[in-house]
């Protein structure tokens, strides 16, 4: 009974969870209230592990030591709350696998920037030579790792729902990116209760560990004072302003960690743009805290060639350019986005709304967009927020029409821009399903 590890939910973490509890001799119960997908299946047979889909069955839940939540559930979930009710601890798979490793873990937060972090800091290690995995809220299960592969370092990007679920979980290197409002509606619509959530990356940090944070970010500053870290702390900015972290001194970005000065210039930076520069500087911090060598930090800052689906500049047709920026789930990522345009913009942007505020990108939107595609199954609020300020504004319900009544509404020069500032669940499977129907369709044109 008390070796018994209930996983709720059984995608990529939870499966990954419940293989590794497996491995470790638990007897493991999968529950999800979806479908699970074949892939997941296949693996749970060939491990023996029982499952249940479509429904969550209380008796053969609420006899767990321990569940292990999936960071998709809602804690308002009949299930979850009648697993808190029993006095059951409930955990994220992240926490259930920092317990059997002794790997190096540098975990990056933020509400922007973190996929694009987390897979430049991972280029790093993986051309310095070193044995490193890529995990979190990228890549492969962390858990799934940890139960089949031998890494000595992992690269963890953590949303603000896997750091809900840790407590004992400890990072070597914590980056902390920034914080903007966002997935309030997970939240009660209180900024702080998101805010709590993202500063636990700096939990149980040692004396030995680094706490990396914008220095330029005012959330995190006037938090700072909260957070009881023994760890060493290294700030970046993007102002001339010398500090132990990384700084800009005329044209070059400086990356200063105990007194070792590490150098470069903006223009060689591969990724383009103000939140890139943060982005690579505390990718450089990460690199230089890991001593890795400075010819090889340099190579990775200036080769990276980003991420799908986050400002990827996609094709051109008829001399109009199509940029794929539909990782942009929330209202700040959509301003840097906009903000780093040099040409008229058609914005295609909607979907579920996180509780966002739109006026936060009027000024940049008066600037910068000369026509609005509004996608989504309800667009009242990009309307109350953009009519009579965007000159023109079209509505679509399925990509296809967004692509070609954006097409329509350019000429050569212009770009279309894909940065929805929401989820995408309203008409799609996720971003990912989102970011391609959009490239397919641009295609076609």
């Amino acid at each position: 009974m008390d070796r018994r590890i209930v996983v709720l939910g059984a995608g990529e973490s939870g499966t990954g969870a419940a293989v590794l509890a497996k491995k470790q001799g638990f007897d493991v119960f999968v529950s999800d209230f979806g479908k699970i997908k074949d892939v997941y299946k296949e693996i749970l047979y060939n491990y023996e592990i029982d499952w249940e889909e479509g429904k969550h069955t209380e008796r053969h839940i609420l006899n767990a030591q321990e569940v292990i939540k999936s960071p998709g559930i809602s804690e308002k979930s009949d299930i979850v709350i009648a697993v808190r009710k029993k006095g059951i601890h409930v955990i994220s798979e992240i926490e259930f696998a920092g317990r059997y490793t002794q790997a190096k873990k540098i975990c990056i937060t933020g509400s922007n920037g973190k996929t694009t972090t987390t897979t430049l800091i991972h280029h790093m290690l993986r051309k310095a030579g070193l044995n490193a995995g890529l995990a979190g809220n990228v890549g492969k299960s962390f858990a799934m790792q940890v139960a089949t592969e031998n890494y000595e370092y992992y690269v963890i990007e953590l949303s603000s729902f896997q750091l809900d679920g840790m407590y004992e979980f400890k990072a070597d290197i914590a980056i902390l990116l920034n914080i903007t409002s966002d997935h309030l509606d997970r939240y009660d619509y209180n900024l702080q209760n998101y805010i709590d959530s993202k500063l636990r990356i700096s939990r149980n940090l040692s004396e030995d560990d680094f706490f990396v944070y914008c220095s330029d970010d005012e959330i995190t500053i006037r938090e700072l004072e909260r957070i009881v870290t023994k760890a060493k702390q290294l700030g970046f900015t993007i102002k001339e302003n010398k500090q132990q972290g990384a700084y800009i001194e005329g044209d070059s970005m400086k990356i200063e960690v105990d007194d070792d000065v590490f150098e470069m210039s903006l223009a060689e930076l591969a990724l383009k743009g103000k939140h890139n520069t943060y982005n690579s500087m505390a990718a450089g911090i990460a690199g230089s805290v890991l001593k890795i060598r400075k010819p090889i930090i340099r190579e990775s800052l200036m080769d990276f060639a980003g991420v799908e689906h986050r400002l990827e500049r996609f094709i051109k047709v008829h001399g109009i350019e199509f940029i794929n920026d539909s990782k942009a789930t929330n209202v700040n990522s959509t301003w840097y986005a906009l903000e780093s345009m040099a040409t008229p913009v058609i914005w295609i942007a909607g979907g579920t709304d996180k509780g966002n505020d739109y006026s936060e990108l009027t000024d940049l939107v008066k600037q910068k967009v000369k026509a609005l595609v509004c996608l989504g199954v309800d667009n009242s609020k990009l309307h109350k927020a953009f009519d009579g300020i965007i000159p023109e504004i079209a509505d679509a319900d399925s990509m296809k029409d967004a692509v070609q009544a954006a097409y329509k509404l350019g000429k050569t020069g212009d770009v279309v821009l894909l940065s929805p500032c929401c989820a995408s669940f309203d008409l799609f499977e996720n971003y990912e399903d989102r970011g391609r129907q959009f490239k397919k369709y641009v295609r076609e044109l």
